[in-house]
């Protein structure tokens, strides 16, 4: 395989990988990076631990998806992180419910 081959091979993974995220963020309520990973999840929580004088992060997520073109499972039922590292999360804004413009519960 050339390096073009990898990389083009590469190039249509991370596209594929950025489908499967537009295509499901939509079912999640939080966002979490970490230095090593991006995560989708419903549940966080962020515990500040202290270990021999070193703080650390332990964050545990359920109901998650791994932004991971390598992984061949992105869907995960529970995650458990320990970082010495920053962690961020975010909650996703909802859109209100829509009701359909046609159909019976239109106005």
């Amino acid at each position: 395989m050339s390096a073009e081959d990898l990389e083009k091979y590469e190039t249509e993974m991370e596209l594929s990988l950025y489908r499967e995220y537009r295509d499901i963020v939509g079912q999640f309520s939080y966002v979490v990076e970490t230095e090593r990973r991006f995560y989708l999840a419903n549940a966080v929580d962020v515990q500040v631990r202290d270990g021999g004088g070193e703080v650390y992060f332990e964050v545990r997520m359920s109901d998650a998806w791994v932004w991971d073109m390598y992984r061949p499972a992105r869907f995960v039922k529970h995650v458990r992180v320990i970082t010495f590292k920053d962690v961020n999360v975010e909650e996703l804004d909802k859109p209100d419910l829509r009701l359909p413009e046609e159909g019976p519960f239109s106005g």
